[in-house]
């Protein structure tokens, strides 16, 4: 089941077309200005399914937005700037996605971020929380495996909490791994499908290689090479930039896919699947990415882990104790904070 998951083709999100019908959602992007926030706004900009696209950022908004404002489609672009024009942007909102906070430098864990990104994170839930409890809130902020249980413990403190509408974006795992099985294999990669498991950095990131559609196949050797390359993508593009930043142009391809599908199924539009790393008790980890069943409130269904081979089996069991740690520190952040 877990192996026929349908999604956007990469051909249709890069158009924005994710749906063929025309819909009225309001998205609001949180770090618009920044290295994922622009191209993500751009890719969000060119889609029929969303009306009003609304920017936020301590810097440069109004420029960004006047920038996107002239582009041919109809969405209607609003720039905000600064804490005191938050809640104006986040009021009415459908969906909102965070990509706000600092970017990974060389040599740097995604642990190493925690301390900025995580008060950035929980200011930005506290808006969220107390200005569109009811939108969906997409957290692509880094280290997601804490920033998610962040939001969700900012959530509860407002009285607000509902873990079907509260999603850590790790669409950029599948997509690397759809693009790196698709070369080893010689395949089109819009064609290619791997469920990704667990959380989103490093060893908690787990590839299912085995609920591949279309169906593959490595030596073990291969294989480890393969789970190994997945789970380090992100430290291979911060190498390549040298210094000058982290994955952003395909972490904001990866962000608008979720969005997209997102968009999709509140709309209304069934069997639409993507994996997210959410509230979950599929496993011993109160939160763990598994394929979603999507719907109009959100979480409609959590697919679980499906068949697993001994290796991915003994990779999750590999994965807990770090997972849960994160987890922690997030839960931790939030109990400490004034």
């Amino acid at each position: 089941m877990l192996s026929r998951i349908a999604r956007p083709t990469a051909r249709g999100l890069i158009r924005g077309l994710a749906t063929t019908a025309q819909n009225n959602s309001s998205v609001s992007v949180l770090g618009a200005s920044g290295g994922i926030g622009q191209p993500l706004s751009l890719l969000l900009k060119n889609s029929p399914l969303i009306s009003e696209l609304a920017l936020y950022d301590i810097a440069h908004t109004p420029g960004v937005a006047a920038d996107l404002s002239h582009i041919e489609t109809r969405a209607k672009v609003t720039g905000y700037l600064g804490p005191d024009q938050l809640a104006d942007c986040l009021k009415g909102s459908d969906v909102v996605v965070i990509p706000a906070g600092v970017p990974r430098k060389p040599g740097m864990t995604r642990d190493d971020l925690f301390n900025t990104n995580a008060s950035i994170v929980a200011t930005l839930a506290e808006a969220c929380a107390k200005h569109c409890p009811e939108a969906m809130i997409c957290i692509i902020a880094n280290p997601v495996n804490s920033t998610i249980p962040i939001t969700s413990e900012i959530f509860k403190k407002h009285g607000v909490y509902n873990p079907n509408r509260i999603f850590g974006v790790t669409t950029l795992d599948i997509v690397r791994a759809n693009t790196f099985v698709a070369e080893l294999k010689g395949l089109d990669p819009a064609r290619v499908n791997i469920p990704v498991i667990g959380g989103h950095a490093g060893k908690t990131i787990i590839p299912l290689i085995s609920q591949s559609t279309p169906k593959v196949e490595f030596p073990q050797d291969q294989l480890e090479a393969l789970v190994g390359r997945i789970q380090e993508a992100g430290t291979e593009v911060v190498k390549a930039k040298a210094g000058s930043g982290s994955a952003t142009l395909s972490m904001a391809y990866a962000g608008a896919r979720f969005v997209f599908s997102l968009l999709d199924a509140i709309n209304g539009k069934e069997g639409v699947i993507e994996c997210a790393f959410v509230r979950s008790e599929e496993t011993e980890s109160p939160y763990f990415s598994t394929p979603l069943l999507l719907g109009k409130s959100g979480i409609e269904k959590n697919l679980g882990l499906g068949k697993l081979s001994p290796f991915e089996e003994k990779l999750i069991s590999e994965a807990m104790s770090e997972l849960k740690g994160s987890i922690k520190k997030g839960e931790e952040f939030v109990k400490s904070r004034k």
